[in-house]
């Protein structure tokens, strides 16, 4: 999910869009939560790592 989300800054970023610039950055917010979530040993969705 971070990386998709880093591609898709990218994208937007040189094409101009600002939708995928505002997905991109959801997205590779949501990821960086999740991940931090998963280091620290809290479960997230049930499961300890969310990949």
């Amino acid at each position: 999910m971070i990386i998709f989300g880093l591609i898709l800054l990218i994208i937007g970023f040189i094409t101009g869009i600002a939708i995928l610039w505002t997905i991109g950055m959801i997205l590779l917010v949501i990821g960086v939560v999740l991940w931090i979530l998963g280091s620290v040993g809290h479960a997230v969705g049930g499961r300890r790592h969310y990949y």
